[in-house]
């Protein structure tokens, strides 16, 4: 049974010009490069923010983390900070790749957006990412004054992997106990490993981009072990964290046909019966990464409420 009756009509061209290709260790590689080539292809940022690359240090005996920084040349003495962990199913991505989106931040929110490349796998596995995102944050604690940041104003927001991994670093955080976050924007986060083991997921989910051969592959790559198996930590796999309770304000959102639907309408569930405010938007016949066609009335309709979310959650006007 096929879902391609139920995707937009606007958003078929997108499907149509990227067919799905299943992820594996035998083209991962190729993959990797195709990517990087597009890069060419992005859009130039705002001529009004300034865009730095650090190395900055990463976890104990780990390398640096290689690390872009964005912010308006003319901001604020203190602004409110945005760390923002790109998607690529834990295998794959880059800072670069999301840019843009990250300049359109720091413009308008007069934000500094702090993203770092962190470690992929199959190379890296877990704990890995995670130590190096959470290397990041403590990174720009540390330089808050030469920053010029407010650090009562850190939100931590991601796309699939990217959100997988800032709704697993908002528990880590919550439980260290050393930082806070403000507001976490989960843009159809990949959070659950279970979901790439699962017989009974419904065929109308993740039949496009990112499927679930894909997914169990990069589950696979980043556990180092098979997804599913028992004792996968919360920090990896958010959903398999048993208390949801004291984590910031969210707001999450992922398509209808997007293989993380499920997946992500249990953890919102889950959040809100926690005590944790949460805003979650469903956009019909979107899958996976549909706001790549910037042109479609669900790409402009997620944008809106994307930014309008964010700008609520570091206290700040939408310009």
């Amino acid at each position: 049974m096929s879902s391609r009756h139920l995707v937009d009509p606007e958003l078929t061209a997108f499907l149509e010009a990227f067919p799905t290709v299943n992820i594996s260790a035998d083209n991962i590689g190729f993959i990797r490069s195709a990517r990087a080539a597009m890069l060419d292809q992005l859009p130039a940022f705002p001529d009004a923010v300034s865009v730095e690359e650090r190395h900055i240090p990463g976890p104990n005996g780990a390398p640096p983390v290689r690390t872009k920084i964005y912010r308006r040349k003319d901001g604020a003495a203190r602004r409110p900070v945005i760390l923002h962990l790109h998607g690529g199913g834990y295998v794959m991505g880059n800072p670069e790749f999301m840019g843009p989106q990250c300049a359109l931040w720091a413009e308008a929110f007069d934000a500094v957006v702090v993203a770092p490349a962190y470690r992929l796998g199959p190379e890296t596995s877990f704990p890995g990412n995670i130590e190096d995102a959470y290397a990041a944050l403590a990174w720009t604690m540390a330089e808050a004054d030469a920053l010029g940041i407010d650090t009562q104003r850190i939100a931590v927001a991601g796309e699939s992997a990217g959100g997988g991994l800032a709704a697993a670093l908002a528990l880590l955080v919550r439980d260290r106990g050393e930082y806070k976050f403000c507001h976490q924007q989960l843009i159809f986060p990949m959070i659950d490993d279970r979901t790439a083991v699962r017989a009974d997921l419904s065929a109308m989910y993740g039949e496009f981009v990112w499927t679930n051969a894909s997914n169990h592959f990069g589950w696979s790559s980043l556990l180092g072990q098979a997804p599913g198996s028992d004792g996968v930590s919360p920090y990896a796999a958010a959903a398999r964290a048993e208390n949801l309770a004291g984590l910031p304000p969210v707001f999450m959102a992922t398509g209808a046909l997007d293989l993380f639907a499920e997946e992500n309408l249990d953890y919102a569930k889950r959040l809100m019966a926690a005590g944790v405010p949460v805003e979650l938007h469903v956009y019909p016949g979107a899958p996976h990464a549909f706001m790549q066609v910037t042109t479609a009335a669900v790409t402009k309709t997620y944008s809106r409420d994307a930014m309008k979310a964010l700008a609520s959650g570091l206290g700040v006007p939408l310009r």
